[in-house]
């Protein structure tokens, strides 16, 4: 395990959240390619939470700080983004799954901080259905984000069916940990 703070995967974790000014900008801008632009550059900021992990274990860099800021960039990402479409089209059937998914994050973030506590963090590792989730969501938000038609297919409004898939499976995803977790919690 190296014990190097800068190390190339913290480095990509760091530009992950480096880029989330630039994805809000993007977003922002009055221009036919900003959304675009803002929808690819979280698409490339999606793809390193995974180059970083794998990096970091392949080259044996993984870091304490490491552990803590990817969970972080990850969160951070997917909030200003999901704020981001909120924003854009502020309607209940965006911000209902919008809110599933930050308020599924805060709860897992917490029971994991918890359940580490207790030393069972191992209850609630990733699972199958956490990543599955994460992929699903991570794509419907950068066709959300991209927004426009492509080769006349309708982006957003595909981006929309799997945007409320991926907050489906977020809900199963925090029922299984809070079943994985039960046996601790009702234990204090």
């Amino acid at each position: 395990m190296s014990g190097h703070l800068l190390n190339l995967p913290n480095i990509l974790t760091l530009a992950r959240i480096a880029a989330i000014p630039l994805v809000v900008i993007f977003y922002a801008l009055p221009v036919a390619w900003g959304r675009p632009a803002a929808a690819l550059l979280f698409l490339v900021s999606s793809a390193t939470d995974w180059l970083d992990g794998y990096l970091a274990r392949r080259w044996n860099q993984t870091s304490a700080f490491g552990r803590f800021l990817d969970p972080v960039a990850d969160k951070l990402v997917v909030a200003a983004a999901l704020v981001l479409l909120v924003q854009g089209h502020p309607h209940s059937h965006i911000a209902v799954p919008a809110i599933i998914i930050i308020g599924r994050e805060i709860t897992v973030s917490a029971l994991r901080e918890w359940m580490a506590e207790v030393g069972a963090r191992a209850q609630v590792a990733v699972s199958t259905v956490g990543k599955s989730k994460t992929a699903l969501q991570m794509t419907a938000i950068t066709m959300m984000l991209w927004q426009q038609p492509l080769w006349g297919m309708p982006v957003y409004e595909a981006g929309v069916v799997l945007f409320y898939v991926a907050a489906a499976l977020t809900l199963w995803s925090m029922v299984l940990y809070l079943q994985a977790a039960w046996p601790s919690l009702r234990k204090t």
